[in-house]
């Protein structure tokens, strides 16, 4: 079995999830978009598209964007499991006839709110604990979709539909690495005024309890997966 994690950028990879996914027997391989071919997307058993700095909305500027969405509908036609993370959630909520718009921004750790229907769903392992929150956007869900999680400030953290899970939050995020996310990030966070020092000591107190979470949820996704097979 193959796992394929699409790529935007090096360091926003499968973190604290590639373990466990390698554990249940899948062989993972990462494609890196813009540069590699991305058509193993659609024979591949699972695919995970992963986060990055741009957006959707930045589909004129990067093409790339309209092809991963392209692909995303062909893999949901043809009912085969898919995730994706922040940037990759909003390419299967715009891919499935949903919509992305600038939304309030959100970056630090702390948890969101399960909806009634997420009990049912790997999302309950995250009862309670914090994730790492790293975005300007909001998604409105597609058509049919079952949103799963919300905060405050973003309606529609995570949402399910057919095959796929979106995932608006990091729950891959490894806090032991966290200084990447620092570096790479550094324009948005002084943009937007996050101190840096803060975030770092957040990342200290949490990352531990996040990655335990993290890792059931992608535990519970996987077997869920095989009940469904």
């Amino acid at each position: 079995m193959r796992c394929v994690a699409v790529r935007h950028v090096a360091f926003e990879d499968l973190g604290v999830w590639e373990a466990e996914i390698r554990a249940h027997g899948y062989e993972v391989a990462y494609l890196d978009a813009g540069v590699e071919d991305l058509s193993p997307v659609l024979a591949a058993e699972l695919v995970i598209v992963l986060g990055g700095p741009i957006g959707v909305g930045d589909a004129a500027s990067h093409p790339v964007l309209a092809e991963e969405m392209a692909l995303l509908r062909e893999r949901q036609a043809a009912g085969r499991p898919t995730l994706g993370v922040c940037l990759g959630a909003q390419l299967i909520a715009e891919a499935m006839g949903g919509s992305v718009a600038p939304g309030a921004p959100e970056i630090g750790w702390w948890p969101v709110d399960l909806d009634a229907a997420a009990s049912a769903t790997p999302l309950s392992h995250l009862d309670g604990a914090p994730v790492l929150h790293w975005h300007g956007d909001a998604i409105t869900p597609p058509p049919g979709a079952t949103v799963l999680a919300s905060t405050a400030a973003t309606p529609c953290q995570a949402f399910a539909l057919g095959s796929a899970l979106a995932l608006q939050f990091h729950a891959e995020a490894d806090g032991e690495r966290i200084e990447q996310w620092l570096i790479g990030h550094s324009v948005e966070l002084a943009a937007r005024g996050v101190d840096i020092a803060e975030l770092r000591a957040r990342t200290a107190q949490v990352g531990d309890d996040a990655a335990v979470a993290g890792v059931l949820l992608m535990r519970g996704w996987l077997r869920s997966l095989r009940t469904r097979d």
